[in-house]
């Protein structure tokens, strides 16, 4: 059970996913230019993202550390499943794996050593101060979430002379407006997670949007996230070439809709936690879709699996 209790603290049902995540990002969007196997098999590339999905699970464990009281109240099943790991097991483990990431990332360089512990210390600093200032947190939790793809971004174009980088200006620029448009969606997540955590929040002194300015201004700032999205949608739809990717937005753009009419009926935990879990969705089916950027890459990898 404490296993068990362990990866519910690290959320390890995540981590599969960021990982994925991670590899599509590179394949697809990052370094289009290189074949997928070669990304697959870039040794550097793999103690990035596993530099990456370690420190990301050590972040869920110092959250945890610092929300165990607010847990109580807004999930108190998980909170309890969360508490038969002790608080100085969960800190032990921590700094292990922060302490395995910081190496392992030096193996490929001081400067991705380097970009792990700031990584580090800012998951901590938010932790540590996290709610004590309306939207402020927010901004810093979905600009954390995006952060390690900006790895994997500066393992690829800092090696680059000046002049090829400027041969890549439109990669980057598809890449920053996928960066925007996840933001968002996180940024809105965060903000739903305030409404469905009032209570807990209210309890341990939280300033969050809902409670510092009330419910009404905290859906009247996450409908106009959501029609923010126009902008990287109609650039990601209409300017650059994204293939079949361009189905995801659409359909997005409907259920983006949807969420935001449910949104303004919604004013219960339950009916929050629905809009999460459907954000959510949005959010994992986004990671999946990648593959429509270019659906010949799989075909290439059926018939290379096939010959091997």
């Amino acid at each position: 059970m404490k296993v068990v209790s362990l990866f519910s603290v690290v959320r390890g049902y995540n981590i599969p996913i960021i990982i994925v995540a991670q590899y599509l990002s590179a394949i697809f969007i990052l370094a289009p230019g290189k074949s997928a196997l070669s990304i697959l098999l870039d040794y550097k590339l793999f103690i990035v993202v596993f530099a990456s999905s370690i420190t990301i699970a050590s972040g869920y464990i110092i959250n945890s550390f610092y929300d165990s009281k607010k847990d109580l109240i807004n999930r108190p099943n998980k909170s309890m499943l969360d508490r038969l790991v002790s608080q100085n097991t969960k800190l032990r483990v921590y700094f292990l794996l922060n302490f395995i990431a910081t190496l392992f990332a030096f193996l490929v360089s001081w400067r991705a050593s380097l970009f792990f512990a700031t990584y580090i210390f800012l998951i901590w600093l938010y932790s540590h101060k996290r709610k004590k200032y309306a939207l402020f947190s927010n901004f810093i939790a979905a600009f954390l979430a995006v952060f390690p793809f900006f790895g994997i971004l500066l393992y690829y174009y800092y090696r680059l002379p000046f002049n090829e980088i400027e041969n890549h200006t439109n990669d980057l620029a598809v890449i920053f407006t996928h960066a925007t448009f996840l933001f968002i969606l996180l940024l809105v997540r965060e903000m739903i997670k305030d409404l469905e955590n009032i209570k807990g929040d209210l309890a341990n002194g939280y300033e969050t949007i809902p409670i510092a300015f009330g419910e009404n201004i905290s859906k009247i700032s996450i409908t106009a996230l959501l029609l923010l999205t126009i902008i990287p949608v109609y650039f990601l739809v209409s300017v650059f070439d994204v293939g079949y990717m361009d189905i995801y937005f659409y359909v997005g753009f409907i259920i983006m809709i949807f969420f935001g009419i449910q949104l303004w009926q919604s004013d219960s935990k339950e009916q929050y936690l629905k809009l999460h879990n459907l954000l959510k969705f949005l959010i994992v089916a986004g990671v999946c879709c990648i593959v429509l950027i270019d659906p010949t890459v799989l075909w290439h990898g059926r018939k290379l699996l096939e010959t091997i």
